[in-house]
């Protein structure tokens, strides 16, 4: 599996209710304990939002649960604020467009690339709810052209 990526975590709800604009994959600085609990696909990015303090990236609100097998002592906290590792350049891009208005660096997938964990995030923009509708109205459509398109070829 070297090489290969082993998803964790997939932020559906920030496809629907993002325009999800550029993406930038990040490493992430973790405790031991976090990587064996994440192995265990132990990891909800629900509430996760990604900010830039300090010229750097931090990921807010991203729970990862405790792993079972760890000592009291050595256990982690469960939503502390995780540094996110980016070069310096992507950096300052997504610090130049988040004091654009309206948009936001939201995590969308995290998964396990060459046995390092990495978490996509991306710029995005907030959809109205007449833009969230439309795209349940499309996706029905689909679905629903699908299904005559294969039942016609029966």
């Amino acid at each position: 599996m070297a090489g290969g990526e082993k998803l964790i975590a997939d932020n559906r709800k920030a496809r629907h209710d993002y325009e999800l604009l550029d993406r930038f994959e990040a490493g992430l600085v973790l405790t031991g304990t976090e990587v064996k609990s994440l192995r265990q696909n132990g990891a909800s990015l629900q509430q996760a939002y990604a900010e830039v303090r300090g010229g750097e990236a931090w990921l807010v609100a991203f729970h990862i649960a405790p792993y079972e097998q760890a000592s009291v002592a050595g256990g982690h906290a469960t939503e502390r604020p995780r540094k996110l590792l980016l070069h310096r350049r992507e950096l300052e891009t997504i610090d130049s467009k988040l004091r654009e208005k309206g948009l936001t660096l939201v995590p969308t997938r995290l998964y396990f690339k060459g046995g390092r964990a990495k978490l996509e995030v991306a710029l995005a923009r907030g959809k109205a709810t007449i833009d969230k509708r439309r795209d349940i109205a499309k996706r029905d459509a689909d679905r629903q052209i699908d299904r005559a398109l294969k039942a016609q070829r029966r």
